[in-house]
Parts: C-alpha cells; structure tokens; sequence
C-alpha cells in the first residue's frame, strides 16, 4: 500500500490508505491575516507560536508553514520588499526554526516561490512535505530538482499552464503528468500528494461528487496519496464548518488520505476522528475516547482549543519541545 513518509526531527507520521486520516495545520499563514503579517514584519512570532502549539493539542500531526507575507511598510521603505522573492526566504526560515523549537510535528513548506522552498528545506529537520508543485512546465522544471535533491515529498496541485480546468477528467490527466514527469526525476509515486483540487459546492454544485470520483481515481489507477483544502468545499457559503464536517468523512470514505485545514474547530475534527473510528483506523478507539473528554470539558466553557491543550498537558503529549 502507498505509504508517504514524513518525519521531524523525533516524530514520524505516515499519510497512507491504512493510516489515519492526517491533518495538516494551516493557520501559519500570513495570507488574508493582517494582524499575523503586521507581526511578522515587526519579527514577532507570538502568533505563530500560539498557532502551532494549539493546532498540535487539537490534532494536527503535521504543520503547514506558508510564508506569503506582505510588508507594507518595509515595502515603501524599500522596493525590494514588494518582491516575494526577496522576502519569502528569509521569512521562511525564521518561521520553521521557530516552530521546529516549540514542536515535534513534522512540518510541510508551503510557497510559490521556488527560493523560499529551497530555503524551508535547508533549515527543515527531518522530513518535511513540499507545498507544492503544478503540471505548469517551468513549475515542474523548478521544484522538481528540489524534491530529487532533498528526498523529500511533494503535493502536487491538479493545474498547468492552461489554468484549473473543470473538467475532473482534465484535472486527472494533469495529475498523471506529475507523476509521470516526477518518475523521469527518479520520484516515486508513494512520494506524491495530489491535491485534486476542491471545486466551492455552491458554485458548482457537482464539486463534492467531482472530487470523490477524483480521489478513487487517483488511488486506484495512479496509487498516490490525496490532499486538499478542506474549506474550499464550503467557500461563499453559510455555515461553513457544517459543510466542511459533512464533506471531510465523505472525502475519507472515498479515500482521500490528508488535507490541509484548521484544526482548531471541533466540528471538522469531531468528524475525521469518528471516519477514522469506522474506518478501522483507531485502535480501540483511543482517539475518539479522547476527543469525547475534550468535548466534555468544554461543557465547562472552554474553548475547544483550551480544552485540547489542557488534555494534552495532563497526558504530557502536548508537542512542545524545549526552545534550542
């Protein structure tokens, strides 16, 4: 069975059809969060910190790192600031060096700049998932070498250089191609995580069959691992974590094997920890009997975060390590 490792400094974590389903973190993200990306321009990584600590207690196993920041005020200060290329690698590595010092999780780098990649790899411990490569030729040209050289995991992300079609039959033809192209690279298939790409349900409203149909076809005919964004199911729409708790156990059961999200909402993780316990991919139903004393203590008012962290703590598995 496809099996995609990653691995921390003191951690592993397998992505895989056996394996539970595995959250990757997504709130270290300065993209949309002005008050995140004014911190980081000011070297403050109190935000982050706070981030990955929660999103850990509250069952995330990996952790994306994406460094998309604005400066605004450098930027007027000095014009190499509006460049991405001149500020994501940097940013990049102070974010998975500070992260790496409070937590054991592995982590998967997240940018579209090929400098900031490379940068994340050099400084990443372990392990880590690259986020991401596309079927766009100079993408393929570039991050591909890096994922040869580091022997590490990508995502590979279902568009090229025509756009993101809506065709799921286009989307899997470009999936094939990575992987296709990853192989002449010497990259296995096991090494590859495509993301099929999450259509919003209420601009399409063929988007949640689409993508189930997607995911059994890239497990049964290409053999490679899946991911996505889970909220993009549910953008434009009411009550989006309904949704999205609605379609994350779908997705499962059609075999989707990870997806990056945020942890930190009860109702998505009440349901991939209840799609793991039918799926068989919880042992004795540990997890879900944790997560039911989580829930219970929150009964009490605290927030779900709170409680997972307090859990976490009395069972001495909060993710924290000591700051080098």
């Amino acid at each position: 069975m496809t099996r995609t490792v990653l691995e921390s400094k003191t951690k592993t974590v397998v992505i895989g059809f056996d394996e539970p389903f595995c959250v990757i973190g997504e709130r270290i993200n300065p993209t949309g969060r002005k008050k995140l990306a004014a911190e980081l321009e000011l070297g403050d990584f109190t935000t982050v910190e706070k981030d990955a600590l929660e999103q850990v207690a509250c069952g995330a196993t990996v952790l994306d790192i994406n460094s998309g920041a604005v400066f605004s005020n450098k930027m007027a200060e000095d014009p190499r600031y509006a460049d991405n290329n001149f500020v994501e690698p940097p940013l990049m590595r102070d974010l998975i060096l500070r992260v790496q010092a409070i937590t054991d999780v592995p982590l998967c780098i997240d940018s579209s700049v090929p400098a900031a990649l490379e940068a994340g790899l050099a400084a990443c411990e372990g392990r880590p998932l690259l986020n991401s490569v596309t079927g766009e030729e100079e993408r393929l040209e570039r991050v591909l070498p890096l994922v040869k050289k580091y022997n590490v995991p990508v995502v590979a992300i279902s568009n090229d250089d025509t756009g993101i079609s809506e065709d799921p039959d286009v989307r899997f033809a470009v999936a094939k191609k990575i992987v296709e192209r990853a192989a002449d690279f010497g990259i296995p298939a096991h090494d590859i995580v495509v993301d099929p790409l999450v259509m919003p349900v209420g601009a399409m409203a063929s988007a949640g069959r689409q993508v189930f149909t997607l995911v059994q076809r890239l497990r049964t005919e290409l053999g490679v691992n899946t991911t996505c964004g889970a909220s993009n199911i549910s953008f434009g729409l009411p009550n989006r974590h309904g949704v999205n708790a609605a379609f994350l156990p779908m997705a499962i059961g059609a075999g989707m094997t990870s997806a990056i999200m945020n942890p930190v909402r009860n109702q998505e993780m009440e349901a991939i920890r209840a799609a793991n316990l039918l799926m068989n991919h919880d042992d004795n139903a540990m997890d879900w009997i944790k997560l039911s004393k989580v829930l219970e203590a929150m009964k009490e008012g605290a927030s779900f975060a709170e409680a997972a962290a307090a859990a976490a703590a009395s069972s001495g598995r909060g993710g924290r390590r000591r700051a080098r």
